[in-house]
């Protein structure tokens, strides 16, 4: 079993407590001089998140071997600019057929260690498809393959809103990967307490900092399902033994340009108020229910 090395620099503790408050499994206590130590027996249950290093006020307090003095100080960010940034993302289907240079590409990808997980499980298994060329290979091997897919009958009937692609995918239009120089895909592992929610967590991170990075993106779910029915492309790109595919993301220089954000309908809000919206019946908790966890 791995020990957190927690370490107390006695003269910078303020015995303020916050790091006992924050510790989210309840490990920390303050002794007899107010400083704070793991309880006994407790050092197996802590999770690495680094709460209580992050929230020490005079950085007195390491752990697993990380030191106040290496981690950044917290800027204010701008919540006009942010929103904006929200509102002008777009999904981007019109890739420049270039590589994305190797500064922006490093920094997307150190960006990853950040990304939250449930449970602060950091399993994530993140294969990037970096170099165009790669990108083109696995287009040339796939469409032969989809387009035989498709064509078969019981598909056909099965899925009979994708027979409309066929003929595009013949006549060398790229509808699943849109011409995308890159591509990120993100599995987990089959055990992960939020395996369902993990992979669009992070790649909601990864898609809003590469749009302050110039960097177009695009949710792919054409491109999941390809490697769900082929997963010969699972192996292809790396995918490990244990894993669950996630979610995959496209992305690449942008060969269009928006020049402003769009003006969507408003979105349903309820506000709930005490007592609750509405009294529960049987019928509507069979139904909750059904939708919950059936569907």
């Amino acid at each position: 079993m791995n020990y957190p090395e927690f370490k107390i620099n006695e003269e910078k503790c303020i015995h303020c407590g916050q790091c006992v408050k924050e510790c989210i499994v309840n490990c920390l206590e303050l002794n007899e001089n107010k400083i704070p130590e793991f309880k006994l027996y407790k050092e197996g249950a802590c999770i690495k998140c680094q709460h209580c290093l992050a929230v020490c006020p005079t950085g007195a307090l390491s752990i697993w071997g990380k030191y106040p003095n290496d981690s950044e100080n917290i800027l204010q960010t701008n919540p006009d600019e942010l929103l904006n940034l929200i509102k002008s993302r777009r999904s981007i289907r019109a890739y420049k057929p270039e590589n994305l240079d190797e500064e922006r590409l490093s920094k997307l990808k150190n960006m990853l260690k950040w990304i939250p997980t449930g449970v602060n499980n950091h399993k994530l298994h993140f294969s990037i498809v970096d170099d165009i060329e790669v990108m083109d290979d696995i287009r040339h091997k796939l469409t032969p393959k989809l387009i035989k897919f498709l064509e078969n009958k019981a598909i056909k009937t099965v899925m009979p809103h994708f027979a409309g692609i066929v003929k595009p995918l013949k006549d060398g239009h790229d509808v699943v990967f849109r011409g995308a120089p890159h591509m990120v895909v993100v599995s987990t592992p089959t055990n992960a307490p939020c395996k369902d929610v993990d992979p669009s967590i992070a790649l909601s991170y990864f898609e809003l900092y590469a749009q302050s990075l110039g960097i177009g993106t695009l949710w792919c779910g054409f491109a999941k399902i390809c490697l769900k029915v082929f997963p010969e492309f699972c192996d292809y790109v790396g995918v490990p033994r244990g894993y669950k595919l996630g979610y995959i993301m496209l992305f690449g220089v942008p060969d269009v340009k928006y020049a402003r954000t769009t003006q969507p309908e408003e979105v349903l809000i309820q506000k709930v108020p005490l007592g609750g919206v509405k009294t529960s019946t049987v019928y509507s908790k069979i139904k909750h229910y059904f939708y919950n966890f059936l569907r």
